[in-house]
């Protein structure tokens, strides 16, 4: 029988990941993490995280934002 995985908070996931609980939001918000809403709280399973990562989300989030941003050497 397989372990159960524990549902992490959005303080847990960004910890998670090094990012602060407004990346998170924000990500959220552009429903672009996968994630699960319970009542009001949203919550994360480590794996589906992770391969979000993997697959390259969290870069095509950050691309996103940087779009209309001037860069100056």
């Amino acid at each position: 029988m397989a372990e159960s995985e524990r549902w992490l908070s959005v303080e847990e996931i960004g910890a998670h990941l090094g990012v602060s609980k407004e990346t998170i939001y924000r990500w959220l918000e552009k429903k672009k993490i996968p994630a699960h809403r319970v009542g009001r709280l949203w919550k994360f399973r480590t794996r589906e995280i992770d391969q979000w990562v993997m697959d390259g989300g969290a870069d095509a989030n950050s691309e996103n934002e940087k779009q209309g941003t001037l860069w100056q050497n």
